[in-house]
């Protein structure tokens, strides 16, 4: 019965190797289940290493200023710097140049239409090819210059010493709006069309003469022609403004107006002129609140008011009515000539 309880660490060597036994073994487990851990961690750094090498971009986008004047790149130095890290090769969907294939549905889109997606950035395309400081009138260039070389026989933009003259609102119509205006394509208001134009004209010339310049719906920023500065597209805005529900609509809708008073000299402000030219784009129909010409019910509370009153709200604005009925070239003695015409109609 006693051999049943005697201990199995019979010498003091068996006791130091137990013990040392007792840390040796852990202490190696430990280290052989650290490499395991380490191992597989590595594993998987080299796989995701491997993935993110595989969905790597097969280029970088490297933006540089064209050389040369602001606004006078020419559309081989824009090509060169800007669209050639696409166009060249065709990455990314963009219509490699020279192929004449690629590029036919382009083209056929117009030149208006091309290069306001060039300028306003189309699908993966950024506006102006992701260098916002390029002109319009240079990525116009750019894109005339890529299309010629794909089958096109595109008109480059004038040089910026060429367009230096600013042309009327009817010269900015015929070269650009008119090509959709006069028609209707594509659901553009139609040049005389007062039930299509009235809509738009109370949301305010400012709202308008801003999708003009952006472009809205199917229409290019500043009508495609990247060259037309901010005053030409007004002009052309209050043109068709006018011809639309201006003018000679209000003429034919109004009551007949009292002869303005005689003027004095010869140098004298036509009231009768600006009120054609400018406030007849509201007044002739009473358009977003304005009071209709001739409309003596309307006018009647604003008349108690005083001239000195209607003066300062027709310079300063008011409401939805802009400074100067939106043309700051006014003077302030046309506006006068102009309220007193509209007054003396509502008398």
């Amino acid at each position: 019965m006693s051999d049943q309880h005697d201990s199995p660490i019979k010498t003091p060597k068996q006791l130091i190797t137990i013990v040392v036994l007792a840390f040796v073994v852990p202490i190696t487990l430990i280290a052989l289940l650290s490499q395991l851990v380490t191992s597989r961690d590595q594993g998987l750094q080299e796989n995701q290493n491997a993935v993110l090498a595989r969905i790597k971009a097969v280029g970088e986008v490297t933006i540089a200023a064209p050389s040369g004047p602001k606004g006078q790149a020419t559309g081989e130095e824009v090509y060169n710097q800007v669209c050639k890290t696409c166009h060249e090769g065709g990455l990314a969907g963009a219509p490699k140049v020279g192929d004449n294939a690629a590029w036919a549905k382009v083209i056929a889109q117009g030149q208006a239409t091309a290069v306001g997606h060039a300028v306003s950035g189309i699908r993966g395309m950024p506006a102006k090819g992701g260098n916002p400081d390029l002109e319009n009138v240079e990525v116009e260039r750019a894109a005339v210059f890529m299309a010629n070389k794909s089958g096109a026989n595109w008109k480059e933009p004038p040089a910026a010493a060429a367009a230096a003259t600013e042309r009327t609102g009817e010269q900015v119509v015929a070269a650009a709006c008119g090509k959709c205006h006069q028609t209707g394509i594509g659901g553009a208001p139609k040049i005389g069309d007062r039930a299509a134009w009235t809509p738009r004209v109370a949301k305010g010339l400012a709202t308008v003469t801003q999708s003009a310049l952006k472009g809205h719906g199917g229409m290019p920023a500043r009508g495609g022609m990247a060259e037309l500065s901010d005053a030409e597209i007004k002009r052309a805005i209050e043109y068709m403004l006018n011809s639309g529900t201006g003018a000679a609509a209000a003429t034919a809708a109004a009551p007949a107006a009292p002869a303005a008073p005689a003027a004095s000299t010869a140098a004298a402000p036509d009231g009768k002129k600006t009120y054609d030219g400018v406030c007849a784009v509201c007044h002739g129909a009473g358009i977003a609140g304005a009071p209709k010409f001739g409309d003596k019910a309307v006018w009647a509370p604003r008349l108690k008011t005083g001239m000195p009153a209607l003066y300062t709200a027709a310079i300063s604005g008011k409401a939805a009515m802009p400074a100067k009925g939106g043309n700051a070239a006014l003077s302030d003695a046309d506006v006068k000539a102009a309220v007193d015409y509209m007054v003396a109609a509502a008398k």
